[in-house]
């Protein structure tokens, strides 16, 4: 087809004021940029790219988070005579394409901004003679085939056929930041991902366990970062990792052992929590979903978030695991965090799944915690 540009749409962005949804829809447009070379312009409530690659456009567009959908189109002047000649040429086309054919059910979808001499209605028939011209494909206007739409503004109309879906959102880099606890399974990257489509930065926070643990985990923490990044142009996601693997080691030695994974996850946020303080974050993701593992039952849950002042966000807490891996595969990080590393050694064979606040807080002391937090946490890095 011969488009000349992508339309993408957005939509709760429009419900903000006017204020806020322009400034939305400024970063929205600086996300476009730089997730593909283009030029963007805004007016009423569209989004008009222009690619240097219209392909890779197309492509790539879906993982800009903002958009809602997006239709390839072609454009010219709004007058009677160049609609036609335009719609003459696409309809050319669609035929070319085997899109459309004498058994294809079609419909005509017009729509109007601005102040013009006739209605919408008296348009899409006006457009739908111009097709049966070409082609004597029936009409249907209650469940076609295809529908070609056409957008009339004052100036420039829009003609297209498709509407595809985008990931929706809000743009990132709008909400703020967030220090994500992010391993290299399944659900963490899943939970960055769905924060990102909420707009906020990300933050990613890597804890190396070592000796518990071996090289694989921090080289496919990287590969899952890779990933994600492809949906984080214009706001790439920082990444930080430290050594934990001494902090376990002490929790092993002075803690009871069944209460391992319960401390492992404390001092997780409790580091956290200072590194989001250090950045400028609001608040801590985890891939929590309720029940999954040991340190993920109710009332661990509650344990492990003790002494952590900052909120702890777990966009995943309500979901099994079927619905979390069907977001791993749609979003590309399934297949890496399948690969083995390992696992970890640290965990007990009878771990808690029941911890009593109490209990834990004894724990805590016995460890010493807040001295191997502190100890853990300034040989914090960066990773490139």
């Amino acid at each position: 087809m011969n488009y000349d540009l992508i339309i993408a749409r957005y939509g709760e962005i429009g419900l903000k004021s006017p204020k806020i949804r322009s400034r939305f829809e400024r970063k929205l447009v600086k996300n476009i940029k730089a997730t593909f070379e283009c030029e963007v312009e805004r007016n009423q409530g569209r989004i008009y790219i222009y690619p240097e690659d219209f392909n890779d456009g197309v492509e790539k567009l879906n993982r800009v988070f903002g958009i809602v959908s997006y239709s390839p189109a072609t454009s010219t002047v709004t007058t009677y005579g160049d609609i036609d000649k335009t719609l003459e040429s696409y309809t050319e086309e669609l035929i070319r394409e085997n899109i459309l054919d004498e058994n294809t059910k079609f419909a005509i979808k017009c729509r109007r901004v601005g102040k013009h001499d006739f209605t919408s209605q008296e348009m899409a028939a006006h457009c739908g003679g111009i097709v049966r011209d070409k082609i004597l494909a029936p009409v249907d206007l209650t469940n076609p085939d295809l529908t070609i739409f056409v957008e009339v503004r004052e100036n420039k109309t829009f003609i297209f056929h498709e509407k595809i879906k985008g990931p929706g959102g809000l743009p990132l880099g709008t909400q703020g930041k967030v220090v994500v606890l992010l391993s290299s399974g399944i659900d963490s990257p899943v939970a960055a991902y769905l924060m990102m489509k909420r707009g906020c930065e990300v933050i990613a926070l890597h804890c190396n366990n070592d000796p518990f643990s071996g090289p694989k985990v921090t080289e496919n923490f990287n590969l899952l970062v890779d990933q994600l990044n492809i949906y984080a142009m214009g706001t790439p996601i920082k990444r930080r990792v430290i050594d934990y693997g001494e902090y376990l080691t002490v929790a092993k030695e002075k803690a009871p052992d069944k209460m391992t994974c319960v401390l492992c996850k404390s001092g997780m946020y409790k580091i956290a929590e200072k590194l989001a303080l250090k950045l400028g974050a609001d608040a801590i993701v985890d891939g929590s979903s309720v029940g999954q593992v040991a340190s993920q039952t109710l009332s661990n849950i509650l344990a492990t978030r003790y002494g952590v002042d900052m909120p702890i966000l777990s966009p995943l807490i309500g979901l099994d695991k079927e619905e979390i891996t069907a977001i791993a595969k749609d979003i590309g990080t399934f297949e890496i965090s399948k690969i083995d590393d390992g696992g970890c050694s640290a965990v007990p064979k009878y771990p808690e799944t029941r911890a009593d606040l109490e209990r834990v807080k004894k724990a805590c002391e016995d460890m010493n915690q807040d001295v191997e937090v502190e100890k853990a946490f300034e040989n914090i890095r960066k990773l490139d």
